[in-house]
Order: C-alpha cells, then sequence, then structure tokens
C-alpha cells in the first residue's frame, strides 16, 4: 500500500536548464518501491495546480532512506516544483503502480531509453545487475540532451549511446543499435522507456524476433491511483487498462499503442 510523507528535501541539483534531481528523505516509500514505480507529489499547498504530478522514480538508496527523482520542467507544476528549496517538506505519495518490471529469471537483458525516459531506468540496471547481464542502449536528440552516462556506465556491462543527429557517440536510433546486438548478446528480454515512437517500435521488434519485452508507459495522471480513470490504455484483449493501476510497466503484447 502506498504511503503519504511530508518527505524533506535533503538535495536539489540542477543537471540542465529545465532538468531537476531531488533527493528526499522518504525511508517508508523507500523500503516498499520495486524498479518501474512513480510517486506523486502536490507541488503546492493552494489549489493551482490542484491535482499531483506523477514523477517516476530514478534511484534509491534503501541503507539511507534516500529517494530520488528528476524531472523536467513541463508546466506549470513541474515549474513550482523545480523552486522548492533544501530543507522544504513535499508532500508526496508513493510508491504508486503495481505494474513493475520483472527481470528475474533472464540472464541477457537489453535496456532502451529515451529522452527523459531513462530516468526510471537506472533503478532497474541497478537491481537487474546483481543477477542479469545488463547491456544498455540510451537515445538523445543531440550532445546537449545526454544525461547520466556515467551512471549508466558504471553499473551497464555494455553501455551504447546514440544521437539523432551524430553530435555525440554514434549517429542514429538506439533501437538500431539493439537490433544489432540481439543476437551477439543473446539478449532474452527487452526492457524500454521512452517516447511513444521508440515504444511503437520495440514492441513492433519484440514481436518479429519473439522475445519478452516490457514497456513503461507514460499517460497523464490525475490521481494516481485508479480512480479518475484519466491514464486509460487499450489493451488486446479489448478494453482499457489503467496506467498508474495496472502499470505503468506493460508486457509490450498487451497494450496497444
Amino acid at each position: 500500500m502506498p504511503v503519504k510523507l511530508q518527505s524533506k528535501l535533503i538535495r536539489k541539483e540542477q543537471l540542465k536548464e529545465d532538468i531537476f534531481k531531488f533527493s528526499l528523505d522518504a525511508k517508508e516509500i523507500v523500503d516498499l518501491a520495486k524498479p518501474g514505480q512513480f510517486i506523486e507529489i502536490r507541488v503546492t499547498e493552494g489549489l493551482d495546480p490542484f491535482l499531483r504530478r506523477p514523477i517516476s522514480i530514478y534511484n534509491m538508496d534503501k541503507e539511507n532512506g534516500i529517494l530520488e527523482i528528476i524531472f523536467r520542467i513541463q508546466g506549470k507544476g513541474t515549474e513550482i516544483l523545480s523552486k522548492r528549496k533544501e530543507g522544504e517538506k513535499i508532500d508526496v505519495i508513493g510508491p504508486l503502480g503495481y505494474g513493475i518490471f520483472k527481470f528475474e529469471g533472464y540472464k541477457n537483458i537489453a535496456i532502451l531509453g529515451g529522452g527523459i525516459g531513462v530516468f526510471p531506468l537506472y533503478e532497474l540496471v541497478k537491481e537487474a545487475k546483481e543477477t542479469c547481464k545488463v547491456n544498455t542502449y540510451l537515445g538523445f536528440r543531440d550532445i546537449n540532451s545526454v544525461l547520466l552516462e556515467r551512471e549508466f556506465e558504471n553499473l551497464s556491462d555494455k553501455l551504447i549511446i546514440t544521437t539523432d543527429d551524430g553530435s555525440y557517440k554514434i549517429h542514429g536510433f538506439a533501437i538500431n543499435e539493439l537490433k544489432k546486438d540481439i543476437e551477439i548478446e543473446k539478449i532474452d528480454c527487452i526492457f524500454a522507456c521512452g517516447p511513444l515512437p521508440l515504444l511503437k517500435a520495440v514492441q513492433k521488434l519484440a514481436e518479429e524476433i519473439k522475445i519478452p519485452c516490457q514497456i513503461s508507459l507514460e499517460e497523464k495522471m490525475g490521481c494516481g491511483l485508479g480512480v479518475c480513470l484519466g491514464c486509460a490504455v487499450e489493451v488486446e484483449t479489448g478494453g482499457y487498462e489503467y496506467v498508474c493501476k495496472q502499470g505503468p510497466v506493460f508486457d509490450s503484447k498487451k497494450v496497444i499503442i
């Protein structure tokens, strides 16, 4: 069950002009959370904006009870959040989401991320590393968009970085590099998070080569608890499931995106 906390902002870092990293004192959430889950934050004490903001869990320091998130300013709510100061208390609910990354039983996994979709993949790499060989493929728009290279490099058995315009490392898309390695690295499962075109491409790839694939979806969430029904996604069996409740991680064969 998720818990509600007044969590102290221990450290605030500005990674890019519009991207921030918060370290929160949130032991109760850290003790429960799994890779792929998220939290919801009330960004202001007032009513504007009224709805909480869903933010993926980036990293967990279980020994010290520290929860880390990384977010990009994308609107009024996240802009307000970016102005919070170290030492302030932040209203947090989590962990949320029952669909988590499940890496148990696999030996050689591929982790594919694009843009800000790389953030929720870090905790997965960290935990999967204990039992799997981890091959990580990260794609960014250009050299100025590249984030967390050193962090992923320190944990991954193999790290490939691509940029759309060729301004850094490999020119092209990360999924193309993954395709080259499927047989070489004996990949037995793919995990992905990123923009919709990337998720559609990896969904198609996994179906073609008959490899299990888990994808983390992003939808606008009003409540994060499956009450408002604002984050519906169509499923292959008919009807809908909800990203905040059944997700955010789904078997790629299950959802229509």
